[in-house]
């Protein structure tokens, strides 16, 4: 089990098909709202994939807002969710985040999910809030430099 950086176009596509399957098949969200102009491989967002006995998984992306990262399109595909593969990807991206000397991170997590980051570290700083239909939370974290 791990969580890589993507550097290829290739490697982004195959997170792609992750998140279409998760989040546009299996949850619903419009597939205009999924993929944006951080798609890319600019540097505008960093992305990774999640691999369990080494099939890719998982995907997630970070990207800055405000001089906070912000996680976000974090998903991992259902036969896959029991083996702790969500912890990878967040501690994957929050380990970007301090290779970029940020020190504070955020996320809209899914309000179903967060017990699972408060685990991480996060606090709830919202209340609930809808997005593509889904009941979402703020919640964010400090991060502390290894």
């Amino acid at each position: 089990m791990n969580a890589v950086k993507i550097t290829e176009n290739h490697d982004l596509n195959v997170a792609f098909e992750i998140r279409k399957s998760v989040f546009v098949e299996e949850q619903g969200v419009p597939l205009v709202d999924e993929f944006d102009q951080f798609d890319l491989l600019d540097g505008l967002a960093e992305h990774i994939l999640a691999y369990y006995d080494g099939k890719p998984v998982g995907a997630g992306r970070i990207r800055w807002v405000d001089g906070l990262g912000k996680l976000e399109r974090i998903c991992i595909l259902e036969p896959y969710r029991k083996f702790g593969l969500g912890k990878v990807i967040i501690k994957a991206l929050e380990a970007i985040a301090v290779e970029k000397e940020i020190t504070k991170v955020k996320l809209h997590g899914q309000t179903h999910a967060e017990g699972f980051y408060e685990k991480l570290g996060y606090h709830t700083s919202s209340d609930v809030f809808i997005e593509d239909g889904i009941p979402h939370i703020l919640m964010t974290k400090e991060l502390v430099a290894k």
